[in-house]
C-alpha cells in the first residue's frame, strides 16, 4: 500500500495517517493522493503549513494535487491517462456497476457519475483502490 511509506513520517507532518476514518472507504484526500500518484505526479502528501491542502511534483513543480473528488474537469485530464479498451471498458464497466438507488439504464448511470464516483471507478480500474480496514 502507497500511504504505508508515510506512516513513518515525523511528528512534525501530518501524513495520511492523520486523515483515515473508520469507515471502510478511501477518504478524498485519500482517492486525491492516489490518483495523482497514478498520473505520476511524485512526493504526494500534506502541505507541512496547512494540512488541509494537499501538494506534490508534477512535472518537476511542487503545486497542490487536483480536487478529484469535486472537480468533473480533474477527472476528465485522470481519465485521459487510461489507456487501451480493456482499461477503457473496465472503467466504463465499474461506472455502470456501482452500487446507487439508479433504476434507469446503465449508460445513463455511467453518463451521471459525480466527481467521486469517477474517481473510486479510476482507482477500481487500476487496481489501486483500498478498502480500509477498521
Amino acid at each position: 500500500m502507497w500511504w504505508r511509506a508515510l506512516l513513518s513520517v515525523d511528528q512534525g507532518r501530518r501524513g495520511l495517517h492523520a486523515v483515515f476514518n473508520n469507515d471502510t472507504q478511501m477518504t478524498n484526500e485519500q482517492i486525491n493522493a492516489a490518483i495523482a500518484e497514478a498520473c505520476g505526479w511524485e512526493d504526494v502528501c500534506q502541505h507541512p503549513k496547512n494540512p488541509n491542502v494537499w501538494v506534490g511534483k508534477h512535472a518537476g513543480t511542487l503545486i497542490e494535487v487536483p480536487n478529484f473528488c469535486g472537480d468533473l474537469n480533474d477527472m476528465y485530464e485522470a481519465e485521459r491517462m487510461l489507456k487501451g479498451y480493456d482499461q477503457i471498458a473496465t472503467y466504463v464497466w465499474h461506472l455502470e456497476n456501482r452500487a446507487g438507488d439508479w433504476s434507469t439504464d446503465l449508460q445513463l448511470m455511467a453518463t451521471h457519475a459525480t466527481a467521486r464516483q469517477r474517481a473510486e471507478a479510476f482507482l477500481r480500474t487500476l487496481g489501486k483502490w483500498e478498502e480500509v480496514q477498521e
